[in-house]
């Protein structure tokens, strides 16, 4: 057993994101797909911030229905029936790279946990992180970068 992976159909690990997933083009969520989580996962959430960035928040999404493997299409949009929290561009949902200058580097965090979170509202990063400190089951990082194209 590979263990709990997470993948993407657009981009490989360490790899560079398209850019119709960036706000140089269509500003759409990647596809991503997961494998291996822990026995016992209930349900997941997805943390995706930018580390050159000051943890600058691009996604927030939970809830995500557990089981062993899953995933998410590409161009998750805000009215999906999955909740998602405010990114640090003050939306709810999706808000791809789009860094000031240079290459920045994207870490989407896939968790597995114990149970749902059920939190309303659109919380943030901070809240969603508060709320599964004791639930988490086990967790995988894809990297990517991405450079914008002036």
């Amino acid at each position: 057993m590979a263990g709990f992976v997470l993948s993407s159909p657009s981009f490989a690990d360490g790899g560079a994101i398209p850019m119709r997933q960036s706000c140089d083009g269509a500003d759409l969520s990647p596809a991503l797909t997961w494998q291996g989580a822990p026995q016992g996962t209930v349900s997941f959430a997805l943390i995706v911030d930018d580390p050159d960035a000051r943890g600058f928040i691009h996604w927030v999404i939970f809830d995500i229905p557990g089981g062993s493997g899953g995933s998410l299409p590409e161009g998750v949009k805000p009215a999906n029936t999955l909740p998602q929290g405010r990114n640090d561009f003050g939306q709810t949902g999706y808000g791809g790279p789009c860094p000031p200058s240079g290459t920045h580097h994207y870490r989407f965090t896939l968790l597995a946990l114990s149970s749902r979170l059920g939190l309303s509202g659109t919380p943030s990063a901070a809240q969603v992180r508060t709320a599964l400190t004791t639930k988490i089951l086990g967790q995988t990082t894809l990297t990517a970068t991405y450079t914008r194209q002036k």
